[in-house]
């Protein structure tokens, strides 16, 4: 059932073509694309090295859960980045200024949090990507990211990091691996550069912050 879920997830991506002109939009696109890439890569990467085995795999439960907890720190990760990269893009047009943009990664990041709440782990975890990800925002140039793409910095470690396989097997995957998952950012970010109107975007920012 699991993977049925997944399957209809991707399905309902891939035929989500409304603009995105909302923060709520916004949010959910950043949330949704970060959970899509972050199982995609994962899983195929095990797959990839683990071969004909890779099914029965999933019957042992210490990797279960090891895949589980991969998951969400990967996950983590790929939210960090996105929200970068999808902020920055906003700020880039000189729609939004340090302190806006700032406060627009925050609450896309905590939105993508909130989303994916039944799958979290212990909150001691969770506060700890927030801070990370406050540091983070803290010392972002928002024009560089959006120009030179450099947001997708988190997720590429994280995958090669966190996936449970032996490292004696890893080490000669990091370039592979780390590539595979800035190759399957690549076709979200041009989604987000053909649906996304920014200058909506500022709007329904400020506007919040004004109402907030």
């Amino acid at each position: 059932m699991a993977f049925l879920r997944e399957a209809a997830a991707r399905l309902t991506i891939k035929r989500d073509n409304a603009p995105i002109d909302t923060v709520d939009a916004l949010c959910t696109f950043i949330a949704t694309r970060s959970s899509f890439v972050a199982q995609k890569k994962l899983y195929g990467y095990l797959k990839a090295r683990m071969g004909t085995r890779y099914p029965s795999m999933f019957e042992d439960d210490v990797f279960v859960q090891s895949i589980n907890v991969a998951k969400l720190h990967v996950f983590a990760a790929c939210l960090s980045d996105l929200t970068l990269h999808a902020v920055a893009k906003i700020a880039s047009e000189g729609l939004l200024d340090r302190e806006e943009a700032a406060a627009l990664a925050r609450h896309c990041h905590s939105e993508g949090l909130t989303h994916n709440r039944d799958a979290l782990p212990q909150s001691e975890t969770v506060d700890e990507w927030r801070d990370a990800f406050e540091k983070r925002i803290a010392k972002t140039h928002w024009q560089n990211v959006a120009v030179d793409g450099g947001a997708f910095t988190e997720s590429p470690q994280a995958l090669f990091r966190w996936a449970p396989i032996a490292d004696q097997l890893k080490r000669h995957d990091r370039e592979i691996v780390e590539n595979s998952i800035r190759f399957a950012f690549g076709e979200v970010t041009r989604a987000f550069r053909a649906r996304a109107d920014l200058s909506a975007l500022a709007r329904n920012w400020k506007n919040q912050l004004k109402s907030g």
